[in-house]
């Protein structure tokens, strides 16, 4: 593992400030006990580590470590970051935007379909088009993330199939992709 490198930092911080906002700062703010949150590479997956795990992590031969932390997604092979769904626990709770589908919406979106407006119980007032947003239960319960596809405003208008949020990843994803979510490569 390995510290992000400058253009590497730069991507990550502008993909999860689509999610989180200004609230990006408390994700690597120190912490209670003065230990902060730090980003390593590892096979192209970035992982979110304490600072003293990820120390304690460089006594540990490279082809040995598997896994540190949790994995915010990776960069792909033309260098851009795509966030993963083992990041939905940290932008749950930094999420500027959210959006919380009724019961009727939930397996729909969780086999990986887009939520239309007729699955939306309420969501953020303000939110911009194509701003990333994350979905909830009407539980309050996280179920994964998406882009916006209208504006709150447009999205009242709408007939009740029109898609209002594109899914990006949402916890269905353990389940269909088990065999590749965790393989490195």
């Amino acid at each position: 593992m390995r510290p992000l490198t400058e253009e590497e930092t730069q991507a990550v911080f502008k993909k999860l400030a689509e999610y989180t906002g200004a609230s990006l700062k408390n994700i690597i703010a120190p912490q209670e006990d003065g230990d902060r949150n730090v980003f390593r590479l590892s096979q192209n997956r970035v992982y979110l580590v304490r600072l003293s795990m990820a120390n304690l992590a460089t006594s540990i031969a490279r082809d040995n470590l598997l896994s540190l932390g949790t994995c915010l997604g990776k960069f792909t092979k033309s260098g851009k970051f795509r966030i993963h769904i083992t990041a939905l626990p940290i932008l749950a709770e930094h999420a500027r935007h959210k959006l919380w589908i009724r019961p009727n919406g939930v397996m729909p979106f969780l086999y990986g379909g887009n939520v239309v407006k007729a699955h939306v119980g309420r969501y953020s007032e303000d939110c911009p088009e194509h701003q990333g947003l994350v979905v909830y239960t009407m539980d309050d319960v996280p179920l994964g993330f998406g882009v916006s596809a209208r504006s709150t405003a447009e999205s009242r208008r709408l007939d009740p199939t029109g898609v209002v949020c594109f899914r990006q990843a949402d916890c269905g994803e353990y389940l269909r992709d088990e065999d590749t979510l965790f393989q490195s490569g």
